[in-house]
């Protein structure tokens, strides 16, 4: 019989209301970490901090996130693998009925052995970093080299255990002309999920090494394209403006009579993807080493602590989260653009880049209808 809990995730890809709940929660367990990655958001350091939140907390934010029926819960870092009580937490969650995925790093600590205990404990999905097609372009992303090996076993590893793998691609200038290498490298990995981050400049992460708007539509093209072909799935991070790209290029195709996939593929793991229109504050939610809540862990004001208030307090209260969640109050195109409610832009890009979380997104060259009209 389906529990209440499954039942909640079996309606996931219907419409959620983003004011009461959030569609993805992912907890930053620590801030250490083994590598030294150039556009990291979190400055990761070796060691872990002293006032983490404890096991005890842990599970009470798994309570919570259980509690709030949560599609997707990430276990994220830093390294989650730097803390030794990692694989009880996985198995509390797996017990309270919530569906992780977890992000480590590719460091010696990724065994064959941790991943395998990691799946008997309860994990739904493994998810790693590989940010381009050889170790050369990977391992100077990561700064530390044999970091591209040992990605690529620990995939292998996984997929030989049964535990679907998931691939996060940061999409910077120093990786623009991979794409299609790295897609044919992802396509012999027998993976279900490929997320492509735009980057966003914060922490390491620097703001030359952003692509252009108009580089960003030519990657859009690229994704949506082979969306169409390859057996994985594809989603974009914090390049919200994919989604407006992707209903275009649908509308064109029913224009012409040809045939178009819906917008995003089922998983063997049954981890949703995010509907369109989640955004920072807007059913994501981040939650950081010591209890800090974020819109998202790339735009870096606090609103509260889990230390204090509950995660659903926060989330449906904060004034930030508020504002964030109305589209009326976007400034710029993106107020008055007819995509705002699947898109709305990359709110953390734009905080990064103006200081203003609501500004209009500044790497998106699509003109809105009503500037279009007014000109």
């Amino acid at each position: 019989m389906m529990t209440d809990y499954e039942g909640h995730l079996a309606q996931a890809g219907a419409k959620m209301n983003y004011s009461e709940r959030p569609f993805i929660v992912i907890w930053e367990m620590t801030q250490a970490c083994d590598l030294a990655c150039v556009h990291c958001r979190a400055c990761a350091k070796p060691l872990r901090h002293p006032l983490e939140l404890t096991t005890t907390e842990g599970e009470q934010l798994i309570d919570q996130v259980a509690d709030l029926h949560v599609p997707v819960f990430v276990l994220s870092g830093g390294d989650p693998l730097k803390r030794p009580d990692i694989y009880s937490l996985v198995e509390y969650a797996a017990m309270r009925g919530v569906r992780t995925s977890l992000t480590p790093s590719a460091t010696p600590l990724l065994t064959q052995a941790a991943i395998a205990e990691l799946q008997s404990c309860g994990l739904a999905r493994l998810a790693v970093s590989l940010d381009g097609s050889t170790a050369e372009i990977h391992d100077a992303f990561r700064g530390i080299p044999g970091s591209y090996d040992l990605t690529l076993q620990a995939v292998r590893w996984a997929r030989e255990l049964g535990l679907p793998v998931q691939i996060n691609t940061t999409i910077t200038r120093r990786n623009l002309e991979d794409f299609d290498p790295m897609v044919r490298l992802l396509e012999s990995l027998d993976i279900v999920l490929w997320s492509a981050f735009f980057l966003v400049p914060t922490g390491r992460g620097q703001a030359e090494d952003l692509i252009s708007g108009k580089e960003a539509e030519e990657v859009f093209a690229k994704l949506y394209q082979t969306s169409r072909r390859v057996k994985f799935d594809i989603k974009t991070t914090e390049a919200q403006h994919y989604r407006r790209y992707v209903a275009q290029a649908q509308a064109r195709e029913r224009r012409r009579g040809l045939s178009w996939l819906p917008f995003g593929k089922k998983t063997e793991d049954g981890i949703g993807r995010a509907p369109r229109g989640i955004n920072d504050a807007k059913g994501f939610v981040f939650v950081s080493h010591l209890g800090d809540v974020f819109p998202s862990g790339f735009l870096p004001l606090a609103v509260g602590n889990i230390r204090r208030q509950s995660l659903a307090d926060i989330y449906r209260h904060s004034p930030l989260f508020r504002d964030l969640r109305d589209t009326s109050l976007l400034e710029g195109k993106c107020g008055i653009c007819e995509f705002r409610e699947i898109c709305g832009g990359s709110r953390a890009r734009a905080f990064a880049l103006t200081g203003d979380p609501l500004a209009e997104e500044p790497c998106c060259v699509y003109q809105p209808k009503a500037v279009a009209t007014a000109a």
